[in-house]
């Protein structure tokens, strides 16, 4: 049986076209990303939706709650999908940490998978909290479609640690836009595949079709019963 997750970033902030680190900074949607929001809850209407799991944080649990309307469901949250937090470098630009904190800017810049600022986390911190999160909602929900809502960083590293990328490289390998939608399909919790990335069609329109399920195509693993 497949379990299809609807991967979910926030929708756009204040900050976000400010540029700076917001990990941890508990922020509201702006109105644009509310406007984002709706727009893929258009979308995501008529999907057979059977749970919604967001990270606490205010930005996470306003799309949650709003994709989750059509569904008359309950947001559940989970601390584990939270942002990664940036330390000393909370609410700074990217100027300023630059310029305030030049050595770990550039061991960051580096290697952000191992490095942590001050008082922050590393991408190894975010998915050793997150991926166990990941895996339960796939285990709780065999057969199912479940949305979970969480951020840029913590969704680049789930899927980088999910597609076996090197976590190294995940700011430059995937991107997420403010209410992307990603689509994963579990065959189990180790064999999964990435069906739809960082989609963001909703924003002009009802947006693209919602792909199937994957099947016939692909490898003897995944076609096996």
């Amino acid at each position: 049986m497949n379990t299809r997750i609807f991967l979910v970033r926030h929708g756009a902030t204040p900050l976000t076209a400010e540029d700076r680190f917001a990990g941890a900074t508990d922020v509201p949607l702006s109105g644009e990303g509310r406007e984002q929001v709706h727009q893929l809850s258009q979308r995501l209407a008529s999907q057979p939706i059977a749970a919604v799991y967001a990270s606490p944080l205010n930005r996470t649990l306003e799309t949650a709650r709003i994709l989750a309307k059509p569904h008359h469901l309950e947001v559940e949250p989970r601390a584990g999908l939270r942002e990664i937090s940036h330390g000393h470098w909370e609410q700074l630009t990217r100027r300023e940490v630059e310029k305030q904190f030049p050595e770990e800017s550039v061991a960051w810049e580096q290697d952000p998978y191992t490095f942590a600022p001050v008082g922050g986390e590393s991408g190894l911190d975010v998915t050793a909290r997150s991926l166990p999160v990941l895996m339960d909602i796939v285990h709780n929900h065999i057969g199912q479609t479940v949305l979970v809502v969480s951020h840029k960083a913590t969704i680049r590293l789930l899927l980088s640690s999910i597609l076996g990328f090197d976590p190294r490289r995940y700011r430059d390998n995937l991107d997420q836009s403010p209410a992307a939608l990603n689509i994963v399909d579990f065959k189990d919790r180790v064999h999964s595949r990435l069906t739809l990335f960082n989609d963001t069609s909703h924003y002009t329109a009802t947006g693209l079709a919602i792909p199937s399920v994957p099947s016939s195509r692909l490898s003897k693993w995944w076609d096996a019963q």
